[in-house]
């Protein structure tokens, strides 16, 4: 799902909107919050992106061989 180079990333991101005055609680803060957007993360169901690509594919292949197989039941029906 997330790395955990994407993980700190984010949770960098978070830090800086954080006001000055909390330099001195930063490591805990960091800390927790690491802890907190990996559990609400781990919680959301998420795929990767390769995981979503070849899934679409399938369904792209699916949908295909559907539309294929209406032609030929439409064609035999007309028989």
């Amino acid at each position: 799902m997330f790395d955990a180079k994407q993980l700190d990333e984010l949770t960098r991101n978070v830090l800086k909107v954080l006001p000055a005055g909390v330099g001195e609680v930063q490591r805990d803060i960091e800390k927790n919050l690491h802890s907190v957007l990996q559990s609400a993360l781990a919680r959301l169901d998420l795929v990767t992106r390769e995981e979503f690509e070849v899934q679409s594919a399938v369904l792209a292949r699916t949908r295909q061989k559907l539309e294929d197989l209406e032609k030929r039941v439409a064609v035999l029906e007309a028989e």
